[in-house]
């Protein structure tokens, strides 16, 4: 090979790569964004609370900044509500030395139901929070991080602890938040 075949070779071996990788982003750009490695949901656009979203049981003066919060919210505490409160206690207990960053929180808008023994925290929340959170399946688990924004849920219907515990874990491996 003379010596402008090889520079062409050479140029070719770096641009081309680049020229095929840059033509099948814009051409199949569904490819990137379509799949993902979670199993919950994602809330988007993303929920922020606010201090006054929530007013806890007994006027306690807690905080879910800080920590990754599981909530669930319900109308009403029944016995899909009590195994779903068992679930969230569950997946706490299998996130060992991680279980100290979750806390469990039930939401619920009237505090008809005897939560004293449930050892969860109990809120009841803004009408500006259920409206938004409304728009997603009664019944579901949702997981708010340390900041304070609701960023994922897991529909009621196909719940598995699991599944649940492997987002956890990847999210406080990448997280050093909370």
């Amino acid at each position: 090979m003379n010596g402008k075949k090889e520079l062409w070779v050479l140029l070719a071996s770096f641009v081309l790569p680049i020229a095929l990788g840059t033509a099948f982003f814009f051409l199949n750009p569904g490819a990137f964004t379509t799949n993902t490695v979670n199993y919950g949901k994602f809330v988007n656009p993303v929920i922020a609370t606010q201090e006054q979203d929530l007013v806890f049981s007994n006027n306690e003066q807690r905080s879910i900044n800080g920590l990754w919060t599981l909530v669930y919210k319900t109308k009403l505490c029944d016995d899909l509500c009590i195994s779903s409160l068992n679930d969230m206690k569950t997946i706490r207990i299998l996130m060992n030395e991680n279980m100290r960053r979750i806390q469990r929180l039930l939401l619920i808008p009237n505090e008809t139901t005897d939560t004293k023994n449930l050892e969860v925290l109990v809120a009841s929340p803004s009408n500006n929070l259920l409206s938004k959170l409304s728009k997603y399946p009664n019944n579901s688990i949702f997981l708010i991080d340390p900041i304070g924004n609701v960023m994922m849920y897991y529909d009621p219907l196909d719940i598995n602890i699991k599944l649940i515990v492997k987002d956890l874990n990847r999210l406080f491996k990448y997280s050093r938040i909370g």
